[in-house]
């Protein structure tokens, strides 16, 4: 009876992998995928994750530093001894160390910034004093200022016009503003614009602090001495070297005068604690905050500006650094011509245990199990290419001159990137090119999460639901923020982000005490989800090496650009009426009679109407677009020649680039991609259909119908592509 109920168990299970399909792979090929995937999973041991991230984050290794040098070394050592061919590619990059950093109140009373966070017990690692790397922004420009304070909430669009309803300028003022609501650099570039001499930026305990939980050591939070370091680099313009813009920072390279860099802030800036911020917060007079605005901080938030005056004081010791890319190869066996990329980076702006550090130990043990399993003769099909990023934190520095350097070879060969960065307890998050949602969707189907015993997949919907989300899998739209950016948004190739987080409680970001002990007590546990996302990205590079058909879908693809066409005009709609009923309050002079006498208010003027802009070019596109799509999917991919297929999947490696456009977007060329680009006031958020979307906001009318025009023509492009694999396959 025992024999017969294993002979079952046995049956169903091969029952079970031949019914499962998998996109992209032949019926007879599934199974042989499925029980690779099986022993990669196998081989997948938290104990070199913990291991690992003992010795990465042992020291501090921002870019430049002996640390990081011998890091990326080390780094290569292991991927050659795991089989790979490996090099350490480097680039010569402008990057700002701290000389000076001077805060002062001068009035009402007089405060000095103490501007250093405080070690704790038990954390040895937060007590290796000048090794610490100080608290500051990168590519923020020197300079001493002294002027008015003005709390600007968080400093974005939104809040600037409020500030105009209350008739309060910032020209020739120093602005403080809150962590959070937007990418950091955003806050000294808008205050720049609007006048503003300098800017400070702390976090809030409302955001960061004992407001969310126990701070650290005794919880995760941010205790009152914490600071957020982080770049200010303008990357919404071009992210990458600042003197090198669209092309490598070789040795030799022709580089721009610090002065004429166009993404080195205009405005000194400088990161602080919530302890110094109080001090000057509550020297402020003037308005009462907005309740949206108030913090955490037991004061009463007050706009400003004055009598609170302070001085701001910065100077930098500007010098080429060198940045490490270790790039390690492992050649596929039958397509060695096509690429799987799959990136992490290395450099850290302290010791790094969660950013990046949790991601690129998982990366490592990816590396480490498929390079076993080439040895016992299971060679992907397709070349893979794994990369250890350095000087990202300052500016994704290391990636994005690697991209400019190999763009073309990237174009020719390339058929993905996966990028992982920091990684935590908690749900699957994964954005990217909508044409892989479908690989995604069906690998997330699969991985199982280790806390609730259901895939990944079906415990990220279910938060997604409880949050008032739908219920069908999507990926989130790429903006900016990590190393994925110069693939797809300059060289137009297909990529994805994943990760897991939502369950572990922050407050460690870019401090001194993003480290071991944190990470271990806080964050990742017994790093559980280490090797879940090892499996989760795993299956992705095997899959995408692997398949018979590279796993592209465009249902999803064109669905998505519908929608977002869908949110543009709706969007439109709503201006128009607000446009509309803002006149009319105007004319009825409702705003005076509702405004209280005793506070100050800028009178309300009209604003210009909002014209109706003509969508017909691209909704006609999109039915093109899906009458295309609706063909192809009718082909049968599988029972093609090895010839026609080998042909198709050259042509279906490129479909992201018929996506890019060589002029870029109005203001900032570097930016390929007409779908997804971040924000040039959201920085690190994704606008989607960027040019026609950013020239609505911005009420360039003409403009935003000049923009419907050339996307309706990357639309088309995008049909032509399509239509070009209906040809190969038939």
């Amino acid at each position: 009876m025992y024999k017969n109920l294993l002979t079952l168990l046995f049956l169903l299970g091969c029952f079970n992998l031949m019914a499962q399909k998998i996109t992209g792979f032949k019926n007879s090929n599934t199974e042989k995928q499925l029980n690779l995937e099986a022993a990669f999973d196998a081989e997948v041991n938290p104990e070199n994750l913990d291991e690992w991230m003992k010795k990465m984050a042992a020291e501090p290794h921002y870019v430049g530093t002996k640390y990081g040098k011998e890091l990326a070394e080390w780094m290569a050592k292991e991927f050659k001894s795991w089989g790979y061919d490996v090099k350490i590619d480097t680039y010569d990059v402008l990057f700002p160390y701290p000389k000076l950093r001077l805060l002062e109140l001068t009035a009402p009373i007089k405060y000095t910034a103490k501007l250093t966070a405080v070690p704790v017990e038990g954390d040895p690692y937060t007590n290796q004093g000048e090794a610490l790397l100080p608290s500051y922004n990168a590519f923020s420009t020197d300079g001493d200022v002294e002027a008015e304070l003005v709390f600007v909430n968080y400093g974005i669009p939104a809040d600037y016009e409020v500030l105009e309803k209350k008739g309060i300028d910032v020209n020739g003022k120093i602005v403080i503003a809150k962590y959070y609501g937007s990418w950091r650099g955003i806050k000294p570039k808008l205050a720049a614009e609007k006048g503003a001499i300098g800017c400070i930026i702390y976090s809030d305990p409302q955001d960061d602090g004992y407001v969310q939980g126990d701070v650290y050591p005794k919880g995760a939070f941010k205790n009152k001495t914490g600071v957020q370091r982080g770049s200010v680099m303008d990357m919404p313009l071009y992210p990458g070297d600042v003197l090198t813009p669209g092309y490598a920072a070789t040795k030799d390279a022709k580089r721009l005068k610090k002065e004429d860099a166009p993404t080195i802030t205009k405005i000194p800036v400088l990161p602080i604690s919530y302890e110094d911020a109080q001090p000057l917060l509550e020297a402020l007079d003037g308005a009462v905050a907005p309740a949206s605005w108030r913090g955490g901080l037991p004061i009463t938030y007050h706009i400003g500006p004055g009598p609170a005056k302070v001085r701001l004081k910065l100077e930098f010791d500007w010098q080429l650094k060198p940045a490490y890319n270790v790039i390690a190869t492992l050649k596929g066996s039958q397509f060695p011509d096509q690429w799987v990329m799959r990136g992490n980076h290395h450099d850290a702006w302290v010791h790094g245990a969660n950013d990046p550090i949790s991601g690129m130990i998982a990366l490592m043990e990816e590396a480490r199990i498929i390079g076993d399993l080439a040895k016992k003769g299971e060679t992907p099909k397709r070349t893979l290419v794994y990369c250890a990023w350095d000087a990202e934190e300052p500016g994704l520095i290391g990636s994005t001159e690697w991209v400019e350097d190999h763009k073309t070879e990237l174009q020719q060969k390339a058929v993905a990137y996966i990028n992982t960065d920091g990684n935590g307890r908690g749900f699957f998050r994964a954005g990217g090119s909508h044409s892989l949602e479908t690989m995604v969707e069906e690998v997330a189907e699969s991985v199982m999460d280790p806390q609730k015993n259901v895939s990944i997949k079906e415990r990220a919907m279910a938060r997604d639901q409880i949050n008032g989300g739908n219920d069908k899998f999507e990926l989130y739209a790429l903006g900016s923020g990590s190393d994925y950016t110069p693939f797809i948004q300059h060289a137009g190739i297909a990529s994805l982000n994943i990760g897991f987080g939502g369950e572990n409680a922050g407050g460690e970001y870019h401090t001194i005490y993003d480290t071991y002990p944190h990470y271990t007590r806080f964050k990742d546990p017994g790093f559980a989800y280490g090797a879940t996302l090892t499996k989760t990205a795993g299956r992705m590079v095997l899959r995408l090496a692997n398949a018979d058909v590279l796993p592209y879908a465009f249902s999803p693809l064109k669905k998505t650009i519908d929608g977002y066409l869908k949110q543009i005009t709706k969007q439109c709609e709503t201006m128009r009426n607000e446009v509309e009923k803002h006149n009319k309050f105007v004319r009825k002079n409702l705003y005076d009679l509702a405004a209280d006498p005793k506070i100050q208010n800028a009178k309300p003027q009209r604003k210009e109407a909002v014209p109706f802009l003509d969508f017909s070019p691209l909704q006609n596109q999109l039915l093109h677009l899906e009458n295309s799509i609706e063909a192809f999917n009718q082909l049968d991919l599988y029972d093609l020649s090895d010839s026609k297929l080998k042909a198709l999947n050259e042509k279906l490696q490129a479909t992201e680039q018929s996506l890019t456009s060589k002029e870029g977007l109005p203001r900032r060329s570097w930016y390929k991609h007409q779908i997804y680009a971040p924000g040039f006031y959201t920085g690190y958020g994704v606008k989607t259909l960027p040019g026609v979307r950013e020239a609505i906001e911005q009420k360039n009318w003409k403009e935003a119908q000049d923009q419907i025009q050339k996307l309706s023509k990357t639309l088309a492009t995008l049909d032509t592509h399509i239509n070009s694999l209906i040809l190969i396959a038939k």
